[in-house]
């Protein structure tokens, strides 16, 4: 057996995030087999030239060439101060090469193909937007644009990122305030040191069309700029009338490069203009989805719309003060936007029996502005004969949110004003100004004329946060290693509203919490490891700061964040001289102080756990076949509630079973064929486990002809068969219906 050792020298720290090499494509950590068969396995080497090495902060890697597209051997971000494969953690990175390969678009769209991670819907208040479940948890306030919170109620966008890394387990000494179940890290792209131009042109079914452009200039030894471009749109296959639109630009200039001194100045846009889409109707009283077509479309074509942004801009410097010593400092603002106007197709009537749907107005009108500045020193050192991979940091930042939706005048019953809601077949269409509507043959092209005004009831909310952070790899000897990160958060929140459901309110809080991980890492062998690790993550009041499901309250701003630990035994191996990277864990999650009703008084007396086991593979099982994929168990049980109604229940959103996998396989030098298959078991949409949508398979296809080194056609065919399902729920309302099939074509060119 030949094997590989993982480079355990650390190198000078010249740029961040340097690019693994030119032709270097790179993805995750993932599937596990038996210790003693991974341990012990011959296997044949795949070709690999290592003269493209790539140095991640301080730490060395090996670039793999283009015979591994789909296996990453280093975190971008400093916190992680070891290789992945001896990172006592599951994570999971998903290259850009991946993404181009499956045309993902969105980052919900990652989502979707990532065992581990549900999704949640919003409505209104709880905006409707990217939010992910990670382990049963939610971390829609625990996404991160390298390495620092991209906050604010959005959907976010692809096109400008060299990888997605996604942290599983509790995460906060990483990620801050949040973290439960895990966190998302987004990597941007940056200037390279040689210079290209990659493009792309794509159409398809429901008149999708989109284009891209990626171009970098050297514009000196030291100098390099890149500019990035996409546009896209196109309705959804199988929805009636919806639509959705994007478009997104960013540019970045480095200065210094490859220089003991370095700076980089980046700008990036992104904005969406789509349907808002909310599925189909929970039958009221019956926990049943309504028997309708998925193809219905309850919204209405003329009024709803859903328009978001997001702009942000940073400036980084970096200083080598020796070989192994670097302290960077980043500065980023950012400012996002939501608005919408959403029909949801509520049953809290109960008109869906009838064969009636009344068309509830859900609105939001947000915006977040927030700055961040991080101080990093990150390198190595020796103490006696102890080495160390350390990053040091002090981080502080200010966010400030805004909401004021919309007041829409619905005129609908004008003989009846307070029983407007429900509808009789004397309602259907124009007596009700369009607002009750069939349950089986909804037109989304009814004429309303009812009349939209913004609100002059704003909520507003501001948050301010200093952070420090320490993170230490001890390398005991060849076979012993461990992990350790401190985190002190010191986290203050505002909140004021004139009104809303819970009436006015004008309120703040103060929170200060320290949150911590520790492991310790086993290697049999070089190119494997053993970990057992123990993490904490802090979620305290006010943590959305108006941008998400849990708001300052008078119910809340006095008590303590809730705490949630996160046990994990895992195994990593990287087999096939590197190229193919397996690995397994079983893990605990759990919270001992959720925030939970005690005779009308909230209280930090919720208990809430996770149990469950991951595997996971990316990389090449020979120079023609790649593979990516993994499988994820979740026992996941609400202990303790309260009051006792949902105790032994399971959470909501979140399957018990999640697979995915995808595949490609070069089977000529032009041609190369390529497949998919999701599968997600059952799940509820609610707490009370009233509301179950059956699990389903989807299969997904790709070919791709290359013409020569420049040009090459992509076909995709997603959702192969057709296969009508449910992705996602939002409590008691409504069920969102996935897209059927939808084929594109894609012209990509270099030169």
């Amino acid at each position: 057996m030949t094997d590989l050792p993982i480079p355990t020298t650390r190198a000078p720290i010249r740029s961040w995030r340097h690019d693994t090499a030119r032709n270097g494509r790179t993805l995750t950590t993932a599937f596990g087999l038996g210790l003693s068969a991974a341990a012990g396995l011959s296997m044949p080497a795949v070709a690999q030239d290592t003269t493209g090495a790539t140095e991640i902060d301080a730490i060395l890697v090996e670039g793999q060439d283009g015979e591994a597209p789909l296996n990453v051997e280093s975190s971008a971000d400093s916190r992680f101060t070891a290789p992945l494969l001896d990172t006592p953690k599951t994570v999971t990175v998903l290259p850009a090469e991946l993404l181009e390969e499956r045309g993902i678009t969105t980052l919900e769209e990652v989502f979707r193909t990532t065992p581990g991670i549900s999704m949640n819907s919003g409505e209104g208040g709880t905006p409707n937007a990217d939010r992910p479940i990670i382990r049963g948890f939610s971390a829609e306030n625990s996404v991160l644009v390298d390495g620092m919170r991209d906050p604010g109620a959005q959907s976010r966008g692809t096109f400008n990122l060299e990888q997605v890394e996604i942290v599983k387990g509790a995460d906060s000494a990483f990620s801050g305030r949040g973290g439960a179940g895990g966190s998302i890290n987004l990597v941007s792209k940056t200037a390279k040191d040689y210079e290209f131009t990659r493009g792309s042109l794509t159409y398809g079914t429901d008149q999708t069309a989109g284009a891209t452009l990626d171009s970098n200039f050297v514009l000196s030894d030291t100098i390099a700029a890149r500019i990035n471009l996409m546009k896209q749109s196109g309705g959804i296959a199988g929805r009636d009338d919806v639509e959705e639109s994007s478009f997104g630009g960013a540019a970045t200039i480095s200065f210094g490069m490859n220089t003991p001194f370095r700076s980089t100045l980046s700008y990036s846009h992104y904005e969406e203009d789509n349907t808002p889409d909310y599925g189909i109707p929970w039958i009221a009283g019956t926990g049943d989805l309504a028997d309708v077509d998925y193809d219905n479309f309850y919204g209405l074509s003329d009024r709803d719309f859903q328009e978001s942004s997001n702009d942000s801009a940073t400036m980084r410097f970096e200083y080598d003060l020796n070989p192994t010593l670097m302290i960077s400092n980043t500065t980023r603002f950012t400012k996002s936007s939501l608005e919408y106007i959403a029909t949801n197709p509520d049953d809290s009537a109960g008109n869906v029996a009838n064969g009636y749907v009344w068309r509830s107005v859900k609105s939001r009108g947000s915006e977040t502005e927030s700055w961040y500045n991080l101080t990093e020193l990150t390198g190595t050192a020796t103490t006696g004969r102890l080495r160390h991979s350390f990053a040091l940091g002090v981080e502080i930042s200010k966010e400030e949110s805004t909401n004021a939706g919309y007041s829409v005048d619905t005129d609908a019953d004008p003989l009846d004003p307070n029983n407007s809601r429900n509808c009789t077949a004397a309602l259907v269409g124009a007596a009700s100004n369009y607002n009750c509507t069939s349950l089986f043959n909804p037109n989304p092209g009814d004429p309303w004329s009812g009349s939209v005004a913004r609100s002059t009831s704003a909520t507003t909310g501001s948050a301010e946060t200093l952070s420090i952070f320490a993170f230490d790899t001890i390398e005991f000897n060849e076979k012993w290693q461990a992990n350790f990160g401190l985190r002190y958060d010191n986290f203050h929140v505002e909140r004021e509203t004139a009104g809303g459901r819970g009436g006015p309110y004008s309120g703040e809080s103060d929170s200060e919490f320290f949150t911590y991980q520790l492991g310790a890492v086993y290697k049999p062998r070089p190119n494997g490891s053993i970990y057992l690790s123990f993490a904490t993550a802090a979620e305290p009041a006010g943590l959305s700061n108006g941008e998400g499901g849990d708001n300052l309250s008078t119910a809340v701003e006095d008590l303590d964040p809730v705490r949630t630990t996160s046990l994990e035994l895992g195994t990593k191996w990287d087999l096939y001289n590197g190229n193919l990277s397996l690995n397994a864990a079983i893990f605990e999650n759990k919270t001992s102080n959720a925030r939970v009703s005690d005779n009308g008084v909230t209280k930090n007396l919720g208990e809430n756990r996770v149990r469950g086991f991951e595997l996971g593979l990316a990389g090449n099982i020979n120079d023609r076949w790649t593979v990516f994929g993994g499988y994820t168990y979740l026992d996941a049980v609400i202990i303790d509630d309260g009051d006792g109604s949902n105790a032994g229940n399971e959470f909501p959103n979140t399957p018990k079973h999640s697979f995915n996998v995808w595949s490609t396989y070069e089977a000529t030098p032009q041609l190369t064929l390529g497949g998919g298959a999701t599968y997600r078991s059952s799940q509820f949409g609610d707490s009370a486990n009233t509301r179950e949508f059956d699990g389903f398979w989807r299969l997904d296809a790709m070919a791709q002809y290359q013409f020569n080194d420049k040009a090459s056609l992509r076909l995709f065919i997603n959702n192969l068969t057709d296969n009508r399902y449910i992705e996602k729920s939002y409590s008691t309302h409504y069920a969102t219906v996935a897209a059927g099939r939808s084929i594109n074509l894609t012209a990509n060119f270099e030169f």
